[in-house]
């Protein structure tokens, strides 16, 4: 079969030349926004989920299921999205940074003590580049408020940097 970049998507089917081939609605969403991307200057493109459920006749969640799986940060994209009326969803292809890159931006960002809000801010980035799930960054969030770890500071913010730089550097080496 010809390659993914001679498609032409039209209809829920995608054409290769001379043939029709029925996909499913998340293989031709994921098709349609690569072939975008790859048309794009800069390999970016910016799309109303809206449009993009009417295009493919489906519900909003569906493309938001096709981002969420299929342009992750491993997977080289970067995905930022805006809700609400002028809500978008931009995709850009990137090169990921490497494992090590990541691991030592924790052990700096954290050090020997780290505050709660400073501790949320790091979690929702590596949740936002998809380095950890929506669990296990509501899983982390909830181990290092100050309503599970009730001493008094600093000993709080040194046992919190400790919990959570073991704890992230032992997910990510997943």
């Amino acid at each position: 079969m010809p390659c993914q970049q001679d498609a032409d998507i039209h209809e829920g089917r995608l054409y290769f030349g001379r043939w029709w081939v029925l996909r499913n609605i998340s293989d031709l969403i994921e098709s349609y926004l690569k072939q975008i991307l790859q048309n794009s200057p800069g390999g970016v493109v910016e799309i109303q989920r809206s449009e993009l459920a009417d295009k493919f006749s489906c519900v909003p969640s569906q493309i938001n299921y096709v981002i969420s799986t299929r342009f992750t940060l491993e997977k080289g994209y970067y995905v930022e999205s805006k809700r609400g009326g002028g809500g978008y969803i931009r995709i850009q292809r990137v090169d990921l940074p490497s494992l090590d890159a990541v691991q030592k931006h924790i052990r700096q960002t954290i050090g020997d003590r780290i505050d709660q809000t400073t501790a949320e801010g790091l979690i929702y980035q590596l949740r936002e580049t998809g380095y950890l799930t929506e669990r296990e960054a509501h899983i982390l969030n909830t181990a290092i408020s100050r309503e599970v770890l009730t001493i008094r500071l600093p000993q709080r913010d040194e046992i919190r940097a400790r919990l959570l730089k073991s704890t992230l550097l032992t997910l990510l080496a997943k």
